[in-house]
């Protein structure tokens, strides 16, 4: 993903973040999920190619077929700081929902709509397209800093799967956010998660070809 560039800061000064990436979404000559964290609003490059695409596939039926419950993609959540602001807006490219949107979950959503509530997530997942750095730098952090205890990714620039455990936030920055453990393996190895998730195949992961 790419910064929105010189024009963001001006819009940010005048819009909530929510309001700011629906009028990018309004306005862009095709359909864009954009994104904001850190600060800034992300838009994509370009579309996911089909490596992409597949591969979030393959580890999505993997959830379902070991009938783990909450799993999904295409939703966004928003990420707040200690004060209650919006500190972050993201589509994971996979979650699992700690539980079923409750009336306060779908009160949040009308009011900032598209956006469910972080809280509802125990693990998301992300593979990275044009997007590298964003996905193993800013949102690892956002994840991390939102107290969400599983994070999967799958680096298809390094041929590398990973899984993220134990989120610490060491004081009041989000940006100092990480996580404590990282089980890393080569693509095309079975790469372990905790209980009760399943062990993941990432052998279609590693025939995806090179990100763009």
């Amino acid at each position: 993903m790419d910064s929105t560039g010189d024009a963001a800061p001006d819009l940010m000064a005048q819009l909530e973040p929510d309001r700011l990436l629906a009028a990018y979404e309004a306005v862009s000559p095709m359909p864009v999920r954009p994104e904001f964290l850190e600060g800034r609003a992300y838009l994509p490059q370009s579309p996911p190619d089909h490596g992409h695409g597949s591969a979030v596939m393959s580890l999505l039926l993997q959830f379902r077929s070991a009938a783990v419950p909450g799993v999904g993609t295409g939703n966004g959540y928003r990420f707040t700081g200690r004060t209650g602001s919006t500190a972050g807006l993201l589509v994971p490219d996979i979650y699992v929902r700690s539980r079923k949107a409750t009336s306060a979950d779908e009160a949040h959503y009308a009011a900032y709509p598209g956006w469910y509530p972080s809280d509802m997530l125990d693990l998301v997942g992300e593979v990275t397209s044009t997007d590298h750095e964003i996905d193993t730098g800013p949102k690892l952090r956002a994840y991390s800093a939102a107290g969400i205890p599983v994070y999967v990714l799958i680096d298809r620039r390094s041929k590398t799967a990973h899984c993220y455990t134990n989120p610490a936030l060491p004081g009041d920055d989000p940006a100092d956010a990480y996580y404590e453990h990282d089980t890393k393996v080569d693509l095309g190895n079975p790469l372990p998660l905790p209980a009760p998730y399943p062990t993941l195949d990432t052998t279609t992961c590693s025939t995806t070809g090179p990100e763009r």
